[in-house]
């Protein structure tokens, strides 16, 4: 009796938390029996966790705060991404995509790129035509990703397809909501241009009809030439902005002098590249964070209700 006790305690134990090796391959279940995704960043995260709801759990790669850009993922990182069941990349910011994608092949995880056939724009940096690759700041760009996603989740879990629709349709309603607040909020200002400390805008600029001017190129910390600093600082006179707009997660510096040279303010317009975890604690989020920026260009942009 005892030994059956044994047997059937052990086999509880097996199931609560998942095995770890399936027929030779590793589990992709979290221990709470839910489908572990890895997101490189944070707007990928957002979309992931409201689709996958309670479903699922999602790994940000990218620590909360850090510029993806930049971030290499560690040797932690990468047994995460191979652990799951998928990796939701964007496609033009992750430096490691291609390796990763590389040492993906013949394993479980499924790799979506949600901005695949999305980055139709590019940008002059040190003379060469780069891919901007910030399409999750359109929302209707945006749209297309979770749709991207969505189809992710059918093929991993296709038991719990109702499911992954009903949360994925309300976040599209939600993307919905931005894009009308953005083209009414913006159909009536008295400007048109803003001045950006990265080239992170032109997607949303190009859908509400503005005019991006960087400062730097798509990468954050691109340094300006003096001649590009000179150009944007004649082009702020010019044009009488009263704005210079700045980012969380790099410094100020080069906004802020342009602000002091022509007497203008500094205001931040993020490009919800990353989160820090006290921001998200305090309810913030990409929704959230798109309405705060709405609310910065209409201010920078003399916009009328």
């Amino acid at each position: 009796m005892k030994k059956i006790l044994v047997l059937l305690g052990t086999l509880v134990i097996v199931g609560l938390f998942g095995l770890t090796i399936v027929n030779g391959k590793k589990s992709t279940i979290s221990p709470s029996g839910k489908l572990k995704v890895a997101t490189s960043f944070y707007p990928l995260y957002y979309f992931a966790s409201q689709i996958g709801g309670n479903k699922v759990v999602v790994q940000n790669i990218t620590p909360s705060g850090a510029e993806p850009h930049d971030y290499d993922p560690s040797t932690r990182d990468m047994a995460t991404i191979e652990k799951g069941s998928m990796l939701i990349l964007n496609g033009g910011v992750e430096s490691w995509g291609d390796k990763i994608k590389a040492n993906l092949k013949g394993t479980n995880v499924l790799v979506v790129t949600a901005g695949e056939g999305l980055l139709t724009q590019t940008v002059m940096e040190e003379g060469k035509n780069q891919i901007d690759p910030h399409v999750w700041l359109d929302p209707q760009s945006a749209k297309k990703e979770v749709n991207a996603i969505l189809q992710g989740y059918l093929k991993v879990d296709p038991k719990n397809r109702d499911y992954y629709y009903a949360n994925a349709n309300a976040l599209l309603a939600q993307l919905d909501s931005l894009d009308a607040a953005y083209a009414k909020g913006l159909a009536t200002c008295q400007k048109k241009d803003i001045i950006t400390s990265h080239a992170a805008f032109g997607y949303l600029a190009t859908r509400y009809h503005l005019t991006q001017v960087p400062i730097a190129g798509l990468s954050p910390d691109a340094e300006p030439s003096a001649q590009q600093l000179a150009d944007v600082v004649q082009f702020a006179q010019a044009n009488h902005i009263t704005y210079i707009f700045f980012e969380s997660l790099i410094s100020p510096k080069l906004s802020q002098t342009i602000a002091t040279e022509i007497g203008a303010r500094t205001m931040v317009l993020d490009p919800i590249e990353g989160v820090a975890d006290t921001d998200m604690k305090a309810g913030k989020n990409y929704y959230t964070i798109m309405q705060d920026n709405l609310k910065a260009l209409q201010t920078a942009l003399q916009c009328t209700q």
